[in-house]
């Protein structure tokens, strides 16, 4: 049974929960579960993270559109919501700010239709993501929204484990600092996998399974 922690720090009224463990996402092994679940659908806690994510951004980067990944819409509002609240002005003739969510071909692409490719093409985008850990998702995201016209403004997560992906910086409520000991690894370089011990849960932006 997995339990979940809090994290003693808590920044901004965002708590983050997580869990010790062997774990497998798509792309990595990891020893600890970061549970993003109430802090993305949550609108107290979406608020609230939103609050501590846009003072990356208000009066530095311009922002047209919120590019929403990791199930993250209800957060990607609350984020446009406190730019707009905090005077920030978009470069686009609406004034405005869009929130989008990709959609994903067989390859695991990300995709745009027609209709929403305007808010994409020539636009500012800011990738939103509930956590990044490998950048592998991060990076295939700024990759897209280069290949439909976009500009990236940069990438936002409520928790990261690295500094940077494709040279942009990740900015975060949390990150590997405050856990200490967070490891990634490749799965065939995993320790606890040579040392025979089993997964506890394979796990994803939609939450844990547990084996």
């Amino acid at each position: 049974m997995i339990e979940l922690k809090r994290l003693p720090i808590v920044r901004g009224d965002v708590p983050l929960r997580y869990a010790q463990g062997h774990f497998a996402t798509n792309h990595s092994h990891i020893n600890y579960f970061i549970d993003i679940t109430l802090a993305k659908t949550r609108l107290s806690e979406a608020k609230a993270s939103a609050h501590q994510l846009v003072s990356h951004f208000v009066n530095n980067t311009p922002v047209d559109t919120v590019l929403c990944l990791d199930g993250t819409a209800v957060l990607g509002t609350c984020v446009a919501e406190e730019l707009t609240k905090s005077g920030f002005r978009t470069i686009n003739q609406h004034q405005t700010i869009y929130v989008v969510e990709p959609e994903y071909n067989a390859n695991s692409q990300l995709i745009f239709r027609q209709n929403i490719q305007p808010m994409i093409r020539g636009k500012h985008v800011l990738v939103l993501m509930a956590s990044v850990t490998t950048g592998f998702t991060a990076k295939r995201s700024i990759e897209a929204i280069g290949y439909y016209g976009g500009f990236v403004a940069g990438v936002a997560s409520i928790y990261s484990a690295t500094e940077s992906v494709a040279d942009y910086p990740v900015r975060s409520i949390y990150n590997v600092n405050d856990l200490g000991d967070y490891q990634s690894y490749d799965y065939r370089e995993c320790p606890f996998c040579k040392e025979g011990i089993k997964l506890d849960a394979l796990v994803n932006s939609f939450g844990y399974s547990e084996l």
